[in-house]
Parts: C-alpha cells; structure tokens; sequence
C-alpha cells in the first residue's frame, strides 16, 4: 500500500528514527523543497530528451542527450542531499563540488556572456532551467535554515550553493541550442 496512516495526524519520521515530528517542521520544508527541485529537474530530463528526438541536427541531437545527463546526475545528488537531510550516513564530498563545477565551466564556455541577466523565457526548456534556479535557490535558503539542528556537510552547502549557477548556465545553453533569443531587463 502507498499509505500507512500513520501521517493523519500531521505527523512523520526521519530515516532510521522512531521519533514522529510535526509534519510544518521546518526540516520538511527543506526536504520538501529539494524534492520539489528534483521533480522540477525531472520535467527538464524529459525536455532534453524530448528536444533530442526532435533536433534536426545531430550535434544538437548529442547537445541535448548530454543535458539530459548532466540534469540526471544532478537529481542522483540531490537524493544524497535529502538522506543527509534525514539523517542517513550520507553526504555529499568534495568531488560532487569538483564535478558540478567543472560541468558549469564546460557549459560557461558554450555560451555568451554568462554572467548577465536575463529575462527567464526563450526556449520551453530554458525556462524550465531558469524556474529549477530559482527553487534551487530556495531549497538551499531551507537547508540553511534547519543546519543548526539537522546539519549537513560543508561541501553539500557548497555544492547548493553552486546548483544555482549551473542551472542559470544550462538554461543559457538551453535558449542558444533551441537559437531562441534571449531578452535582458531594460531596467526602465
């Protein structure tokens, strides 16, 4: 069964832990953010592969079959990054850090100036990426939030902390795949 009941009466468990907490702990909103961002990099994997079937060059073909598995890593270490959060020995190290930063600087040198900012739009899977930032950034504001008393390892903070920028460069690698142009604030 799917169910147990036993979360009826707005309570639940941690990993390995017969203690029950209240289900508005701020520790689940923390989880719960994560798995929305996992489930939101899902819609992303299924866009990749999407737009892979349909692209009329095969080097666009291997562009998007690539970010398809550079999102389905990411959703790999996010599933670490909650058992951390609920208390399984797990955690992230330093060479989740390492890998997601050199995926940000392969990604970085297909494009053009990444460090403007840009209205979130363009292409379906860019925008998708740029919704995925801005939950990534979210979920890394609720893990911080609950590190004092269910605490993670420095570099699952740092690798949360670089999530974003990767996103933010996939979502640019997105538009440039698709040639959809991208608009930047006006400011006016």
């Amino acid at each position: 069964m799917l169910y147990t009941r036993k979360g009826d009466t707005g309570t639940t468990e941690l990993f390995g832990s017969p203690d029950r907490l209240p289900k508005d702990c701020p520790l689940f909103e923390a989880l719960g953010t994560v798995d929305e961002l996992n489930s939101l990099l899902g819609v992303c994997f299924a866009q990749a592969h999407s737009a892979a079937d349909t692209a009329d060059s095969s080097p666009t073909t291997v562009e998007y079959r690539h970010l398809a598995e550079l999102i389905r890593n990411v959703q790999q270490d996010l599933f670490i990054v909650q058992a951390e959060l609920a208390g399984a020995p797990k955690t992230l190290d330093e060479a989740h850090v390492l890998h997601l930063e050199s995926c940000i600087a392969e990604v970085e040198s297909y494009i053009t100036n990444p460090h403007s900012f840009v209205i979130a739009g363009g292409s379906e899977l860019s925008a998708y990426f740029d919704y995925a930032r801005a939950v990534s950034r979210r979920a890394e504001r609720h893990v911080l939030a609950v590190r004092g008393d269910y605490p993670t390892s420095a570099d699952t903070q740092k690798y949360l902390n670089r999530l974003s920028s990767f996103l933010y460069a996939l979502a640019r690698k997105a538009n440039k795949l698709a040639e959809s142009k991208e608009a930047k604030p006006t400011y006016t």
